[in-house]
């Protein structure tokens, strides 16, 4: 099994702008994935996220903002600080008009460059794929959401 990136795509009902906001805001990502964030989105910027009370927090760093087109971030640090010089995962959203919506396209690589032993490193990426699995499509709810009530 490849396990070097992780690609999915959904197609929602929302303008590109939107989609950005709720791909790139801290208060949108912690309606449709995580429990808390807190980060500027700005090139550079480091932050976090949060599940449950601060049960796992996940410090991230953002890496490109082109809105409405495109944000990534980098997160799975090592020892969980931010080292630019350590592997870590890289998350793209990339958008694009399509019709009366927007193609949500997420990628997330890096499984290799971790430094991680085979068997980590596929437990690793299959534990990121079935995290994707659930959370994109609750991406896609919440845009739906947002817009029925703007």
């Amino acid at each position: 099994m490849e396990y070097g990136s992780i690609e999915r795509e959904i197609h929602v009902a929302a303008s590109p702008e939107v989609v950005f906001e709720v791909v790139s805001r801290p208060e949108h990502i912690a309606q449709w994935w995580t429990d808390d964030a807190g980060f500027e989105p700005v090139p550079g910027a480091i932050g976090e996220f949060v599940w449950g009370e601060r049960e796992q927090v996940a410090p991230m760093s953002v890496v490109e903002v082109d809105p409405p087109r495109l944000f990534s971030f980098r997160w799975c640090y090592p020892g969980d600080t931010v080292d630019d010089s350590a592997g870590s995962l890289l998350v793209t959203f990339e958008l694009t008009a399509v019709g009366d919506g927007t193609r949500i396209r997420l990628t997330e690589t890096g499984f290799r460059e971790m430094g991680w032993a085979d068997a980590l490193a596929q437990a690793e990426h299959r534990e990121h794929v079935t995290g994707w699995d659930l959370y994109l499509p609750r991406l896609g709810e919440y845009v739906t959401r947002l817009v029925s009530t703007r």
